[in-house]
């Protein structure tokens, strides 16, 4: 079992927010946790259905979206597939999410969500193009791509989303995959970094930003510390920031280089990485002295909450680089 500084190497986690935007996030973790309690209880006593008897591809709509995705996300990572009859590019990535669930045999569920038939919950994960994937573990929403994938970046974010959700969430599924997991001998906690990753998982920002310090002032070169301050602080900066006017004024003037950061902080948060690297590097070409090393500062730090060896980081990456140079 890899140790819990590789994991962090998952762009899922570092982009991991608060279902809040779907729903009360306290209330929704809440239920998620009870409905793992249930389970357990049901399982102990050889009542109810294994998780193991629930379908791994299903239709979700704004009806069963509360029951099928947020109480199952206790029990196993959801995968849900924003999709259109109409849109090419997902008659391209269905098939091949709809056969990786089927091969990971449990460890996630496909939850399926034409966006035609069910508007309100795309608006409510503020989808802006299709296909997008997203994911829910428990309670909490991952974004994860927008736009077609290959079968082989495809896994390579599923395995991500597995491992995060047993490490960071304990949630393992029903796959065979499990028991082996289960198996595997545990990287000793440490402390300073649990109260941290604590006080990220309740939303105290403020907690969380002061706890990685901490660490870092220690160890200056703790990687996953880094890596959390980055999103504490990302967080913390969009926290209280109106959406619609953030993007209103950042449409009306592309010169406004704060305006840019606080458009791109959202982008980011929204499971946009792409639009948000692509704003900030456009906003470096624009900009010269304080404003450019503003446009460019920001960009490297949420360059550090996606991970550095994420494709979307290398590219844009270099598209930085050409800008600069």
């Amino acid at each position: 079992m890899q140790s819990r500084n590789s994991r962090l190497n998952s762009s899922a986690l570092r982009g991991a927010v608060d279902l809040a935007a779907v729903k009360a996030a306290g209330e929704a973790a809440q239920k998620a946790e009870q409905t793992r309690a249930e389970r357990a209880r049901q399982a102990a006593a050889g009542d109810g259905p294994a998780l193991a008897d629930y379908p791994l591809v299903l239709d979700v709509t704004e009806d069963t979206f509360e029951s099928e995705v947020v109480q199952r996300s206790a029990e196993v990572p959801v995968v849900v597939d924003f999709w259109a009859e109409w849109c090419g590019p997902c008659k391209q990535l269905s098939p091949i999410l709809e056969r990786l669930a089927e091969e990971y045999a449990g460890r996630i569920v496909l939850a399926k969500i034409d966006v035609d038939a069910n508007p309100l919950i795309a608006q409510q994960f503020g989808i802006q193009g299709i296909p997008a994937v997203m994911a829910v573990v428990a309670g909490q929403l991952v974004p994860l791509f927008q736009g077609a994938e290959n079968e082989s970046n495809v896994r390579k974010v599923i395995d991500q989303l597995i491992a995060v959700a047993e490490q960071r969430f304990g949630i393992v599924g029903s796959g065979a995959g499990a028991s082996d997991a289960e198996a595997a001998p545990r990287v000793p906690a440490d402390p300073a970094l649990e109260a941290a990753h604590d006080a990220l998982d309740r939303g105290d920002l403020g907690g969380a930003v002061q706890a990685y310090r901490n660490v870092l002032s220690e160890r200056p070169g703790h990687v996953e510390a880094k890596l959390g301050l980055a999103q504490a602080q990302l967080l913390q900066r969009v926290e209280k920031l109106d959406p619609q006017q953030v993007r209103a004024d950042a449409a009306a003037d592309p010169k406004d280089v704060q305006a840019q950061l606080r458009a791109a902080d959202l982008d980011l948060v929204g499971g946009h990485v792409e639009d948000a690297f692509g704003r900030l590097v456009s906003t470096v070409a624009k900009t010269f002295g304080d404003d450019r090393d503003a446009a460019r500062l920001r960009l490297l730090e949420l360059f550090e909450v996606i991970g550095p060896d994420d494709p979307r980081t290398v590219a844009a990456r270099q598209a930085l680089a050409r800008v600069l140079f």
